[in-house]
């Protein structure tokens, strides 16, 4: 008695030696073209931007602006001074605050006061005071001028700089955080 053929093949099939992966050669190459592409971008628009007043974006940009950069780079740091005035009311209380006015400024290490007594813009009384309040100096405007504005700044332990204390961020060298 012969049986009959149901239509289905008796043979199994073997799975093909070469199966097509979801990241071919050509899906990589592609992948990665985008990523040099991208980069490439990056770069170049890094590269071409314009670093105006109103567009302080960089630590070299607040370097140059500074008075005496030279000087206050190599014994110090550059920074951005704000002066502002408030107005406190005691009856009712309320504080009003002026417009603040923004101009580039330097502080000194301590260790590079010296610069200010050779150039006779601060006395040894001032050094003494300034040194007993464990604080140190700060100006604006050019050494070289008439009148710069040096002050004996404090420096606030309490502040922080909420950019370096995210998680993953690395923070400042030990070093460069004393004045």
């Amino acid at each position: 008695m012969r049986r009959k053929s149901t239509g289905r093949s008796a043979t199994t099939s073997k799975p093909p030696a070469f199966q097509p992966s979801l990241f071919n050669l050509t899906t990589i190459a592609i992948l990665g073209g985008v990523l040099v592409l991208g980069i490439g971008i990056g770069i170049a628009f890094s590269s071409t931007t314009t670093l105006t007043p109103s567009n302080v974006a960089s630590r070299e940009f607040i370097d140059t602006r500074a008075p005496n950069p030279e000087i206050c780079v190599q014994y110090g740091a550059s920074a951005m001074v704000m002066d502002a005035r408030l107005f406190v009311t005691l009856n009712p209380f309320n504080v009003y605050v002026a417009q603040p006015s923004m101009r580039p400024g330097c502080v000194l290490r301590q260790n590079n006061w010296a610069i200010l007594e050779q150039r006779k813009l601060v006395t040894s009384d001032q050094v003494r005071e300034c040194k007993n309040r464990l604080n140190t100096f700060g100006f604006t405007g050019s050494l070289d001028s008439e009148k710069p504005d040096i002050r004996c700044i404090y420096q606030n332990e309490a502040a922080q700089n909420f950019f370096t204390s995210q998680p993953g961020a690395v923070g400042s060298p030990q070093d460069t955080d004393r004045f």
